[in-house]
């Protein structure tokens, strides 16, 4: 079978047979592939440990009829061993890895922006560099700009008018002005918008400065914004709002 190599974060996993798993990756250059990594459940498995989630991995593949099978594999970075060690981080972490599996719908079609900002991501979630739910709350709305599902909290999402505003709806792709103002808008706290435009910028100074109400705000509008555009919901969300939501 033809082998290729590829960098992947491990995003799942599911047992099949009695030694063998099936291994869902977001690789660099070939998107999201599955593929069956034998004999990782035996104690004897040379890289079992390498193939859990969160796990960044150098992989060599061979291709199968209908699943790649992985024949080797290196640690990049154990990401899973410092992020499971807290509640938080790694319900935060859990919450990435299945987005980024639903935002890259199409196996083996290339997305290096959500492959890179997954690995920036979990690597600033290992260190704890930030608090867990901020560094979720700006993965998501980076990753569903990198979607193209980028929202505004600066200008009107409507007419353009320059902000800043005070309405906010998912729906709508974020900031409105008072012209344009749909009903059922939230009317967050000045100091909330200007904390979502700095989660979805990067602008760490002032998302570490934020006051606790205005984080609890922000993170129940990006859970709407996720909830709106990717219209199923996200499995493991609920569980991080909750640990997070009780550390904001």
């Amino acid at each position: 079978m033809p082998l290729y190599s590829d960098e992947a974060v491990v995003l799942r996993t599911r047992k099949l047979a009695e030694a063998d798993r099936i291994i869902t990756l977001l690789t660099r250059r070939h998107g999201v592939v599955r593929a069956v990594a034998k004999g990782v459940r035996r104690t004897s498995s040379r890289f079992g440990s390498r193939l859990e989630p969160f796990t960044h991995v150098d992989l060599q593949l061979a291709e199968g009829r209908n699943l790649d099978v992985v024949t080797q594999a290196v640690t990049r970075a154990p990401f899973g061993a410092r992020i499971s060690e807290d509640y938080e981080r790694y319900t935060a972490g859990s919450v990435m890895l299945e987005t980024a599996e639903r935002l890259v719908a199409e196996e083996r079609e290339p997305s290096v922006q959500q492959y890179l900002l997954l690995v920036a991501a979990l690597r600033a979630l290992s260190t704890a560099e930030h608090r867990a739910g901020d560094l979720l709350d700006s993965f998501l709305l980076r990753s569903l700009a990198v979607a193209g599902y980028a929202p505004s909290f600066d200008a009107c999402v409507r007419c353009g008018a320059p902000g800043p505003h005070t309405s906010v709806n998912p729906s709508a792709g974020g900031v409105l002005c008072s012209s344009c103002r749909l009903p059922g808008s939230a009317s967050p706290a000045p100091g909330t918008v200007r904390l979502l435009g700095a989660l979805l910028t990067g602008d760490w100074p002032v998302v570490d400065g934020a006051e606790a109400r205005h984080r609890r705000e922000a993170r129940g509008l990006v859970s709407a914004y996720v909830s709106w555009h990717l219209e199923r919901g996200l499995r493991s969300l609920p569980y991080a709002a909750a640990s997070t939501g009780a550390q904001a």
